[in-house]
């Protein structure tokens, strides 16, 4: 790839999780006015110097305004309806709600669309710096700020053959998609505090041969293996997190997730841990391979799906509304794995590869109807019994590589798998058929994509994936395999 400047090279970095819609779009105009006041402070700043501008970022007085804007034509042969809210618009891998052939515009097939500001400022003290990020997340094909789970709510109670797309993530219409603040020193490495993505996601990111794209990864478009089982959690709230590399050879990272205000509606003497979290990672680099290893280990996880016309029905008599509404499965989540890449010589071409184990368990506290779940939505519905009777394993694994013939151009392929276990008991118990989800299943995607820079703001991509589920993880869909190509183009700055 071109070497970009660092800024626009970190706001391209693909991410595939509050308040009210009201709040949400307080929050984007706030934010919209903040970046409008240091674009203007920035243009004042070059007015006034005659010295000639090195930098083209937009940055300021240590302030960095950076942001994305991804468009694409997207074709499903088994599709839904597309969101103007979810994350990417269409489905991009098989749903259980995969029916018709669908087509059309619609957002970040390669990267999430955003607008932001970083800043960094020295201490004076050492080499420490203080450091600070805001992100707001839209998809510009709706001009809607993004939100899953408004996708969601949207489709309750809805037949499957009668539902748009609608899917579970951490983007669910918070104004401000990520939002920390910390210390960050060379030496020392970088501590932050707030919103912001989970250390697993940041590997991810790192050892996807897709980098995460929404249209040609399983990685992207699905929060599940970046969530540490559960995609809400592919983003912490409330969260410390820690990196940091020694001898530019061994990188480290952790992060906690503390528990949050809601935790207090429901604590229960002794268990001062639920609803929090926390995840480790360790790795290397050495003659062009980079392996990182990492655990996680996540209390009280939310997966969230739509409410059924008779769950839909109870609202009322809850004082809930159906259009914050959702249903939610709760567990505890453990995953471990590792990742790596390796830079061949003489060839430009750069491997990848990695695996993922993920245990699914009895939450440690059950929740109540009413539970507050992330950016203002609620649980309408709750099961905290699906893994009381066994836990439910699911293995991640995927490989590919990217081609860079020139700095303008990159070609991507990839594989990405999953297998569960079946945790069913009873008659059901070892089944390997789509009679139950709790049957043994597979899922597999392959995926090819083109990118080429004309400029360094400007790129253009086009690529497609197919996907597949069958025996258990194919229990209730209409269709079991997509084909998704697409075709789009993307601004930076």
């Amino acid at each position: 790839m071109r070497n970009f400047n660092p800024i626009i090279a970190a706001a391209m970095k693909p991410n595939q999780a509050g308040g009210s819609r009201g709040l949400s779009y307080l929050g984007g105009s706030l934010l919209a006015g903040a970046l409008l006041v240091a674009g203007s402070a920035a243009q004042a700043g070059t007015t006034s110097s005659p010295a000639p501008v090195t930098d083209d970022s937009l940055t300021w007085h240590g302030i960095t305004l950076y942001g994305i804007v991804d468009l694409d034509l997207q074709y499903e042969n088994h599709g839904a309806p597309f969101s103007n809210y979810f994350i990417s618009g269409g489905s991009d891998i098989v749903q259980k709600n995969s029916n018709n052939a669908v087509s059309g515009v619609t957002s970040n097939g390669m990267s999430q669309s955003r607008v932001g500001l970083q800043g960094k400022e020295p201490l004076h003290f050492l080499d420490w710096s203080a450091v600070f990020k805001v992100e707001t997340y839209f998809n510009p094909a709706s001009g809607q700020i993004t939100d899953a789970l408004k996708s969601v709510a949207q489709n309750n109670g809805r037949a499957l053959n009668n539902q748009s797309t609608n899917i579970d993530s951490s983007i669910a219409g918070q104004p401000f998609e990520q939002a920390f603040a910390g210390i960050s020193s060379p030496t020392w490495g970088t501590i932050t505090f707030g919103r912001q993505n989970s250390t697993l996601a940041d590997l991810i990111a790192k050892y996807d041969p897709q980098q995460t794209s929404y249209a040609f990864s399983l990685l992207g478009l699905s929060g599940t293996p970046a969530g540490g089982g559960d995609t809400q959690d592919r983003r912490l709230d409330g969260s410390i997190k820690y990196s940091n590399s020694f001898f530019n050879m061994v990188h480290v990272g952790a992060q906690y997730k503390t528990q949050g205000s809601s935790a207090a509606n429901y604590a229960i003497a002794g268990s001062g841990e639920a609803f929090s979290g926390y995840e480790v990672a360790l790795g290397a680099d050495y003659a062009g391979v980079s392996v990182d290893g990492f655990y996680t280990k996540m209390k009280d996880a939310v997966s969230v799906n739509t409410l059924s016309a008779a769950q839909l029905a109870t609202l009322p008599g809850l004082g809930l509304s159906p259009s914050t509404s959702v249903s939610g499965t709760i567990s505890d989540n453990a995953s471990y794995g590792a990742m790596a890449l390796y830079a061949i010589p003489v060839v430009p071409v750069t491997a990848f590869g990695g695996y993922q184990h993920i245990t699914y368990m009895k939450p440690s506290i059950p929740l109540a109807v009413g539970f507050d779940d992330i950016g203002g939505y609620t649980l309408g519905a709750v099961s905290n019994t699906t893994y009381n009777a066994a836990d439910k394993i699911l293995q991640v694994y995927w490989a590919g590589a990217r081609y860079s013939p020139t700095q303008e151009l990159t070609v991507a392929l990839a594989y990405y798998g999953e297998k569960q276990n079946a945790f069913a008991t009873g008659a059901l118990a070892g089944c390997s058929t789509v009679a139950s989800g709790s049957c043994s299943g597979n899922f597999h995607a392959v995926s090819t994509s083109v990118d080429y820079h004309f400029t360094k703001r400007f790129d253009t991509y086009a690529g497609i994936m197919w996907s597949n589920v069958s025996h258990g993880l194919a229990n209730g869909y209409i269709n079991t395999s997509m084909i998704d190509p697409a075709i789009g183009m993307r601004f930076s700055f």
